[in-house]
């Protein structure tokens, strides 16, 4: 079974991702806080973690920096990264996040299943 780790504040964007990803095959488990991923990441081992561009206290930027850092540096298991963008001029910044692949909100459930399932 798949693990996911969504980071977002935002609860439309946790009950659509929920809603989009949720099966028998993916579990998804939720932080509110960007500080919080990198402590729950070495818990839960996540294929899979969805950052939230817009997360309150630590961006969806320095939250995916900070776990390519640790990988980097052998604290953490390798895992793929998505970022949810607020709007296109925003991709340029994801870019420079490392992360294997971005969505622009809205979100859309199929786009959002399917980018996730072609990482995991």
């Amino acid at each position: 079974m798949a693990m996911v780790l969504l980071a977002t504040d935002s609860d439309e964007v946790a009950e659509e991702t929920f809603a989009a990803l949720v099966s028998s095959e993916i579990t998804v488990s939720r932080v509110q806080r960007g500080e919080d991923v990198r402590g729950i990441a070495l818990e839960l081992n996540p294929d899979l973690v969805i950052l939230d561009l817009q997360i309150g206290n630590m961006g969806g930027v320095a939250t995916s920096l900070d776990l390519r850092h640790e990988i980097s540096a052998g604290r953490l298991k390798p895992m793929k990264i998505m970022m949810l963008l607020d709007r296109d001029a925003d991709l340029w910044i994801a870019s420079e996040a490392q992360v294997d692949a971005k969505l622009v909100k809205p979100l859309n459930a199929l786009q959002l299943r399917k980018k996730a399932e072609a990482l995991l």
